[in-house]
């Protein structure tokens, strides 16, 4: 009986073979694998059966039944009895020969089998498929193939058979006409001579040890023969392709003298195969063999193949290999494998062969070969020891290639040379210096151009590869210690090494360190025996002068310093505690930094320290001069690296500096001015800088040597000392000038302070000024430079107070004169810039400038920096973008530079009377019409106020005069058109306010909280919006008149009237605005006719739009409406809609007084529920629909009640009538959804979307939200708008269908943020819920349902009424009322739960009411009485949910498989929750209704919406304790978290494993269930279903198999696996093959 049904899942699932999914195919396989695990021989029996009764079923769908086979005897192959498997063979066989006709797939998926089965079947296999395998008669295709196949699978079983199927096969050989039937005696050769090979390498293992490779011998070479001699030379490429595979492997069991003999025909026979195939791999993996099988044998004749053989592997490996063909590098490979082959044999005649290529023209033949010289090189060692010297000889052409490929390869045969000995050759140091070449190699500089190989390589990658080689050899092989040092310091000093000194210092760095572990004298070097290794000095000077620019070259800075340091004793014997303590801090700071932060200036200043303070420890005068001079030596070589020239010069200054031989010193000097280039500006800068540092020790020295120099023929082109400059041209001649004043300059900056003040005017000066008349921009520049130097030196000396500068006037005129001469349109050059720059410090000094000069400088620095075009159009002009980069930082250097000096200058005034002074002069370019040239006035002016005040030292209590003038001058700029102007305008007047304070006698520190807010304020005035900006500037001008000195506001005021004229209109606006702050306390004017005067003042404001006649109209309104406010409020109701910004701004001007505007907002309201909210007109003249237009006066009234509210000012007012607007507007909301504008106002609403002018929204729904919205804000309920904003619910508002969900949301916000407003709002809102209007119903069920989900409704004791209120409206004719009602008695459970028990019974049978609903076709209302009842559960008593506890179960049932997902979410969840109740007398009956549920709830766990799985998790978490399962429970619990993902395929085989544990008796009961959800609408549920019956029958014991009706349960999967869903067809699949546990 069993056999019978494992048969029937069997045939189903073969049956099911047909789908044409290759998902579902995979899984039918797998479940018939999955048979084939429980019962083998059974599902063996079926294959083999269904094959044989369906000979007729397409060959596909049998593949599915012969690989299932397969797996089952693979898999379970030692259990097998020998009956089953003869049956399997017997198929497999027949399967395979079935077709004479080759099908590939199907014959090859039989012949699989038969070969898992010969593993251990190998006899009863062979005698089956020997039967097929007669002498005289071709075999099948695949008979051969499976032989093949099998002698691989099964070496030691098969070796036995071959000598006999040799003996049958080599006469068929002769018979095969066709090639495919040829190439599957070639695969058979093949894979029989590589089982021999194997057998043979095992005979230890073997079941017979007397096998020899003669008993195969003359087979072979009778199979050899025919391949060879006759399938060789075939047409058909893969015929060819299989004999060479076969050949390499027969070649090694091929009889020796036969080979001896064969080779001069077989070499040449497969080196002719390379001509007919483009792919070479196998080819050559066969030569590769065939030579192996030759060397073996000691083959003498295979020396006549050498040059056929070279002259075709050659080409090989001088070809590209293609990286996106696998076999092309297999080849390469198998190639190189030929030549190490040979190379072991041939030493000689290989390296004849090879070492010419080195001279060819051809590129890929010269890389070729050295790739090939690197693996011989490798690979056959003891053949090449003799070789070395010739070796290394040969390889001197290739030293001299030019191309990066032969590079590349060069290096890497010299890698392989320094591992096996070569380099410590004679000519070993050449290599050596190659690669010391290649790691210098210059960058690419030429974009490279695109070429078909994709090998192409640049100079980069060769350095690269050579750095990588250098520290490789340096580091891992230990022979190259005593090559590589100390040789490799010889290249550490020539420029053109530069590139590889990186490479150089660590691979020396690390020979040095393992000299140090021999002992301390070890690394210490022998100079007598090393002639070429560079001095110490030199050394020294080299590594220093490369680490000022320590991060090129991949970070050579730290290498040059960690090498110098463990050279410290071959430098000089005193350094070594000065270095270990020194240079480490060094070196941690470049590691602390990048190339971006590091400073230049701060890393040259800390190498300089450590050159003197190694000089210093030296203290050698001999040394020292010796390394000045070696310095000088090197100084040549840097002429392309000017930045290390300019640091050598430095350090051979600091040399200078130290060394005590003054005759050594004026020498170095003279020979740096000799050898100078001066045209290069590094240099001059250098040169100068050298001669300034040497200054500090040797002032006369250098001085003296600086006036030889200016009294040489240099100047006048005669001969005499300095005759080297005879020859220069006239530019060249100015260049050295150039450098002759910088010199002097420097000399003053560096020179000793009170040595230098008596030789400025006296020795430097003198020379200086013989250069003032001059042209020349570099001669210009070092005289500024120079003289700013010379004044810095004289101002930072102890003596500088009394020290009278005599030629001040004079060089501050030179300087107004550089400046004067610099074009105002253009910023070319720094001249300006460094004049400013050199007169910040002159004018500090003594004597004090006269008052025309004083006038003259200031009005000469403005008008040369402020009138300049903007940045942005001197970036354009005369250049391109790197010269625009620079002239940005040289406009941003300009602009401090004019700063810096007008505070040196103040300085000297620092008094009111010089502030005025300044500003007089900065006056016209603040109020300039030009924007530029006001921010920079402006800039510059808050500058100054801040070094004013922080300076400003008050003695006396003294009056500030003129600060109403000046704070008038900045205050209307506070509103410029440019941000970056308003702030520094709000800066100025906080800087003036705070000097006010000073001069009253507050201390520096003190801070004025009223002044501070001016900071707080800048924030409103980075806002371009004008209502922000003026709003800024209203309360600036509070703070100014709150500040100001009662005597200044007169000057102020007139000054600011002054200001209404400002060319900025924004400033002018500002001006107005400021003048009525200042003026608001003083009183209004009184108008008689209010309907004319309000009819003027709009006119007014419509044809003059400025700002003061707004802000002035606005106080006009006020005092107006202060007065007469009915006539006011009926005025503007009267202006047309909607309101411009006029009407608006005069509306707000009603919010400003807190006992007006109460009045002014409840006439509003009257206005707004005095007339009907709208009127219905037909919507067509015939149409039977009406459509709502709003009544004008409410709407006027609503947006008049917005503009008003909107106002800050209102808050008091709002605050005062909260209740009474919230119920107002929150009642006009309802009541305008959907509602339309007038048709006069719908025109204009068109007309003004079109012109996108940004009106206000005229909908009149929109503007009632706002209105709340507003009245909200004022009314100190900003959370509530917040709260109401953040979740969507104004927009939800103003939607007909969520209207409702949007009035819940501002419910909760009030419970939340308003609770003590509601009780008022409460008792004006109860009789709306008996309103004729529908809309206004809903809006206040919604708000009071909402409100019951909060305890505030409870603590303000509203609870009782609102609930009699919602259980009235039950019987509303509105449906959303009814639903809206439920909801809210549903809420009491969250807002005061402790409620529910006493009202428990009334509460229930309202929401079993409501599922009971009759008129309820879309199940609204039973939706929310679920999800109601759900939430009060956990409240009432359980006396009161027992009576109806199995209703309400029978009642929801239906609704967990329902359409709307809602629906089955809050069925499920009220289904979890009323388990709570199920304990005790409802126990049992309602354990029946969990079980009618658990299919549905697990099942649905797969629902397409993620809602329904939360609640199915949830419903399954509460059922589980009621289930009597413990396990059960607990999976539940721990696995169906709400917020985590499932594995739900794991899950249900765990659930199906409790269930059947503890309910084995309900199986049929969920099978049954089950097969319900197959015809369900959702796929993925269709899929569980089937799967979740696979679980059940997995995990049933034996004993309750019995309840499941298999031919219905097949019958139903039958039916499924029709399904169009696949993935329903796979899990179909699945459960058949799980369903042999209950067969």
């Amino acid at each position: 009986m069993t056999e019978l049904r494992v048969k029937k899942l069997a045939v189903t699932l073969m049956d099911a073979t047909t789908d044409k999914d290759p998902l579902v195919q995979e899984q039918i396989y797998n479940a018939l694998c999955y048979l084939g695990e429980s019962e083998p021989e059974e599902i063996l029996n079926s294959c083999d059966e269904y094959l044989r009764q369906h000979e007729k079923m397409a060959y596909p769908h049998r593949i599915i039944i012969l690989k299932a086979m397969e797996a089952v005897v693979k898999n379970n192959i030692a259990y097998l009895d020998k009956s089953t498997a003869k049956i399997v063979i017997f198929l497999a066989s027949n399967e395979m020969t079935k077709s004479k006709e080759i099908i590939y797939d199907w014959q090859q998926a039989a012949s699989n089998v038969l070969v898992a089965a010969g593993r251990r079947f190998i006899n009863k296999v062979m005698e089956e498929v020997l039967t097929k395998f007669q002498p005289g008669i071709l075999p099948h295709y695949f008979i051969m193939q499976t032989f093949a196949n099998l002698s691989v699978s099964n070496v030691f079983g098969m070796v036995p058979f071959l000598n006999s199927i040799l003996g049958t096969m080599l006469p068929m050989l002769g018979m095969a006409k066709q090639d495919h039937m040829k190439s599957v005696f070639c695969y058979a050769l093949q894979h029989f001579s590589e089982s021999i090979q194997e057998y043979l390498a095992n005979l230890d293992k073997a079941p017979d040890p007397t096998v020899r490779k003669d008993t195969f011998s003359n087979e072979i070479f009778s199979a050899y023969d025919v391949l060879f001699n006759i399938w060789l030379q075939s047409r058909e490429a893969k015929l060819r392709l299989a004999v060479v595979k076969a050949l390499g492997p027969m070649s090694h069991l091929l009889p020796s003298e036969k080979l001896e003999e064969q080779l001069p025909k077989l070499v040449p026979g497969i080196l002719a195969l390379y001509k007919k195939h483009a792919e070479a791999f196998y080819v050559t993996k066969s030569l590769c063999q065939i030579l192996e099988a030759s060397v073996n044998v000691g083959s003498r004749t295979l020396d006549t193949q050498l040059d056929a053989l070279l002259s075709n592997l050659h080409p090989q490996i001088c070809a590209p290999v293609e990286s996106s063909f696998p076999l092309s590098l297999k080849n390469h490979n198998e190639v190189l494998r030929c030549f190490t082959v040979l190379a072991c044999t041939f030493p000689d005649r290989l390296l004849g062969f090879l070492l010419p290529k080195l001279e060819n023209h051809n590129e890929r033949i010269r890389v070729g070969t050295l790739i090939i010289m690197r693996q011989i090189i490798n690979c056959a060692p003891s053949q090449m020891e003799i070789k070395k010297p010739f070796i290394l000889s040969s390889m001197k052409l290739p030293l001299q290639d030019n191309s990066n490929k032969v590079k590349r390869a060069v290096v890497q045969v010299i890698s392989a040379m320094a591992h096996h000995g070569y380099l410590e050759q004679a000519g070993g140091e050449v290599m050596i210096e190659y690669i010391i070449h290649q790691c210098a190699l210059p960058p690419d500089t030429q974009p490279r151009k695109q070429t078909p190989e994709a090998d192409d390589l640049t100079s980069d990658s060769v350095q690269n590869i050579s750095i990588n080689t250098l520290f490789l050899i340096s580091t891992t092989v230990d022979r190259m210690e005593e090559v590589l040092w100390p040789y490799l310091l010889e290249f550490v000093t020539p420029i053109q090494f530069t590139s590889a000194l990186t490479p150089l210092c660590r691979s020396l760095m690390h020979l040095a360190t393992k000299k140090q572990e021999e002992g301390e004298n070890a690394i210490l070097i022998h100079y007598d025996t090393h002639a070429n290794l560079p001095s110490p000095c030199a050394l020294m000077a080299r590594l220093l002068t490369v680490s000022s620019q320590p991060y090129l070259g991949d970070g050579r800075g730290a290498a040059a310093l960690r090498l110098l340091n463990v050279l410290h004793l071959n430098i000089h014997p005193m350094l070594g505690q000065l270095w270990n303590k020194m240079i480490s801090p060094l070196i941690e700071h470049l590691e602390a930094n990048t190339e971006k932060s590091l400073s230049p200036k701060e890393w040259e200043d800390k190498l300089l320290l450590f050159l003197w303070e190694t000089l210093k420890a030296i203290s050698d005068n001999a040394w020292i001069c010796q390394f000045s001079m070696e310095m000088c030596k090197q100084l040549s070589s840097y002429n392309d690296f000017p930045s290390e020239k300019n640091f050598l010069y430095k350090c051979i200054g600091t040399a200078l500096r130290v060394c005590s031989n003054k005759d050594v010193v004026q020498k170095q000097l003279q020979e740096l001015l000799e050898t100078a280039r001066y045209q290069e500006e590094a240099e001059r800068e250098g040169l100068a800088s050298s001669f300034g540092i040497c200054a500090i020790n040797h002032l006369d020295e250098t001085l003296a040597k600086l006036e030889d120099f200016v009294k040489s023929d240099v100047f006048k082109k005669s001969v005499g000392l300095f005759s080297i400059f005879k020859d220069r041209s006239d530019n060249e001649v100015e260049k050295i000038k150039s450098t002759l004043i910088l010199c002097y300059g420097y000399v003053a900056r560096y020179a000793p302070k009170e040595l230098v003040l008596s030789r400025i005017e006296a020795d430097i000066l003198r020379n200086i000024f013989h250069y003032f008349d001059t042209k020349d921009l570099t001669l210009k520049l070092c005289l500024i430079r120079s003289i700013c130097m010379i004044s810095q030196a004289i101002y930072n000396s102890a003596q500088s107070d009394a020290f009278i500068f005599s030629r001040k006037a004079e060089l501050l005129a030179q300087m107004m004169e550089f400046i004067k001469t610099e074009p105002l349109d253009l910023l070319r050059t720094p001249i300006r810039q460094r004049a400013m720059i050199s007169c910040t410090y002159l004018v500090i000094l003594e004597p004090p400038l006269s008052k025309p000069d004083h006038v003259e400088l200031i009005e000469t620095c403005l008008s040369s920096v402020l009138a300049l075009p903007p940045l942005d159009v001197l970036k354009e002009r005369d250049g391109h973008v790197p010269d625009a980069l620079h002239k940005e930082t040289l406009y941003y250097d300009t602009i401090s530079a004019l700063k810096e000096l007008l505070k040196s200058m103040l300085q000297k005034d620092l008094t009111p009377h010089g502030l005025q002074s300044m500003f007089e002069h900065l006056g016209p370019w603040i109020r300039s019409s030009k924007e530029h040239e006001r921010e920079r006035a402006v800039e510059v002016s808050a500058t100054l106020l801040e070094f004013y005040r922080d300076k400003l030292n008050v003695s006396t209590v003294v009056p500030f005069y003129n600060l109403g003038v000046l704070v008038a001058l900045f205050s209307p700029r506070c509103s410029d058109s440019l941000a970056s102007i308003r702030l520094h305008a709000v800066d100025c007047a906080y800087y003036l306010l705070y000097i006010q304070l000073c001069y009253e006698g507050f201390a520096h520190d003190y801070r004025d909280e009223m002044v501070e807010r001016l900071k707080d304020l800048k924030k409103g005035l980075e806002d371009p919006d004008f209502t922000i900006l003026f709003n800024t500037c209203y309360n600036i001008a509070m703070v100014i008149g709150k500040r100001l000195p009662p005597d200044q506001l007169m000057s102020l005021l007139l000054t600011m009237f002054e200001g209404l004229a400002d060319p900025d209109q924004n400033c002018s606006r500002a001006a107005a605005v400021m003048i009525n702050a200042l003026l608001k306390e003083r009183g209004g004017v009184l108008l008689e006719k209010v309907p004319v005067i309000m009819a003027l003042i709009h006119n007014k404001l419509q044809e003059v739009d400025e700002e003061h006649l707004r802000k002035a109209a606005q106080q006009t309104v006020y005092i107006l409406a202060s007065q007469h406010k009915t006539a006011v409020v009926s005025s503007l109701l009267g202006s047309s809609l909607p309101f411009d910004s006029h009407t608006c701004a005069m509306w707000k001007a009603l919010a400003t007084e807190p006992t007006l505007t109460p009045q002014i907002l409840e006439l509003l309201l009257d206005k707004v529920n005095r007339d009907v909210p709208y009127k219905e007109n037909k919507s067509f003249l015939l149409g039977s629909t009406y459509e709502r237009i709003a009544t004008p006066l409410p709407f006027a009234a609503t947006c008049a009640l917005h503009e008003i509210m909107s106002a800050p000012e209102s808050g008091a007012a709002v605050m005062g009538l909260y209740p009474h607007l919230f119920v107002a507007l929150l009642l006009r909301v309802s009541c305008t959804v959907g509602v339309q504008l007038p048709k006069n106002l719908q025109s204009k609403e068109r007309k003004s979307s079109s012109r996108s002018q940004g009106t206000r929204n005229l909908d009149p729904c929109s503007c009632a939200v706002e209105a709340l919205r507003a009245m909200l804000t004022q009314g100190g309920s900003d959370e509530v708008v917040k709260s109401v904003e953040s979740a969507g619910g104004w927009e939800l508002m103003k939607s007909s269908d969520r209207h409702h969900d949007g009035i819940m949301l501002l419910a909760r916000a009030m419970a939340k943020h308003a609770g003590p407003k509601l009780p008022l709002i409460v008792k004006n809102l109860f009789p709306m819920l008996n309103s004729v209007y529908d809309l206004q119903r809903i809006t206040t069920t919604a708000f009071f349902a909402e409100l019951l989900n909060s305890s505030v409704v409870s603590d303000l004791i509203l609870l009782e009424s609102m609930m009699d209120n919602m259980t009235g409206r039950q019987k509303d004719p509105c449906t959303l009322v009814r639903m809206l009602a439920l909801r809210g008695l549903g809420n009491i459970s969250s807002g005061s739960p402790d409620k529910v028990r006493k009202h428990g019974a009334q509460l229930l049978a309202s929401m079993v009411n409501g599922m009971d609903d009759k008129d309820d076709p879309n199940n609204v209302v039973a939706l929310e009485a679920m999800t109601s009842l759900s939430k009060l559960l956990d409240h009432v008593e359980e006396r009161d949910i027992r009576s109806m506890l199995l209703h309400i179960a029978i009642r929801i049932r239906p609704f967990f498989d329902n359409e709307n997902h809602e629906l089955r979410t809050s069925s499920i969840v009220l289904f979890g929750n009323l388990t709570k109740f199920s304990a005790g007398n409802c126990e049992d009956v309602f354990f029946e209704q969990i079980l009618n549920g658990l299919v549905t709830l697990l099942l649905h766990l797969q629902d397409p919406k993620p809602e329904v799985i939360k609640a199915c998790k949830f419903a399954l978490r509460m059922c589980g304790p009621s289930m009597g399962c413990e396990g059960l429970c607990d999976m539940f619990l721990s696995h169906l978290h709400e917020d985590r993902s499932l594995h739900y395929g794991e899950f249900m085989n765990d659930a199906c494993k409790h269930l059947m544990q503890n309910y084995p008796e309900m199986l049929n009961r969920l099978i049954s269930t089950n097969l319900f959800y197959f015809k369900s609408n959702w796929v993925d549920i269709r899929a569980a279903a089937p799967m979740f019956i696979g679980f059940l029958v997995l995990h049933v014991d034996e004993e309750h198999c019995k309840q499941v009706d298999l031919d219905q349960l097949l019958s139903s999967l039958n039916v499924l696996l029709k399904d169009p869903a696949p993935v329903v067809r796979m899990k179909v699949a699945e459960a058949l093959g799980r369903l042999v546990r209950v067969v």
